[in-house]
């Protein structure tokens, strides 16, 4: 019988790579903890959907690529009529918000298909301009932003926690091998170290 244990998409990752002398620039963080669903507003239900969550979780949702948080729970803008919601608690998100707003929403689990990592340190906004699409400037892209893009020519969807700065990016689980090969070169010059 094949071994069905979950496991992370990053197994594996060095402890530290690149530069070794000093702090390292860039801090590393599989999130595993995770778990996710994808939600697409019903045709004309989008604002039924909205209703519902915030009578049930206290957030709105964002019209605009930007990520929300609250209690547990973030949601986090993936296009017109639709979100990528994420628990870090373990709960069983997707079957949760099926029951409370499955009228106004297809719910896909994606706590399986997708991989996160946090990307975090003083030079994170540096490692990841080399390979991101977009303007990370704190001018342009701030805490509470997200986007859908590429990274290293892989569809990821990318979010800002905090000015540190913190992001995290989410992207198919297949293609984690290819997005860490392209983070820990892209991070090499300023020291990057993997947190577990």
């Amino acid at each position: 019988m094949p071994d069905l244990t979950p496991r992370s998409a990053f197994i594996g990752l060095p402890g530290r790579s690149g530069r070794t002398e000093g702090e390292p620039g860039v801090i590393v963080r599989p999130r595993d903890d995770f778990t996710m669903a994808k939600l697409i507003a019903r045709k004309s239900r989008a604002g039924d959907l909205a209703a519902a969550i915030r009578a049930r979780y206290g957030l709105d949702l964002p019209t605009t690529p930007k990520r929300v948080a609250q209690g547990g729970l973030a949601v986090i803008w993936s296009g017109p009529g639709q979100w990528l919601a994420v628990a870090e608690d373990g709960r069983d998100l997707a079957r949760e918000l099926s029951d409370a707003i499955g009228a106004f929403a297809a719910v896909s689990d994606q706590s399986d298909g997708l991989a996160v990592l946090r990307v975090s340190g003083p030079r994170a906004r540096d490692a990841l301009i080399k390979g991101v699409g977009l303007d990370l400037h704190p001018r342009a892209f701030a805490p509470g932003d997200a986007a859908v893009t590429m990274i290293a020519h892989i569809g990821a969807q990318l979010w800002q926690l905090d000015d540190r700065p913190s992001y995290e990016v989410a992207i198919y689980r297949s293609f984690a091998g290819s997005l860490w090969r392209w983070l820990e070169a892209s991070a090499a010059e300023f020291g990057c170290t993997v947190e577990t």
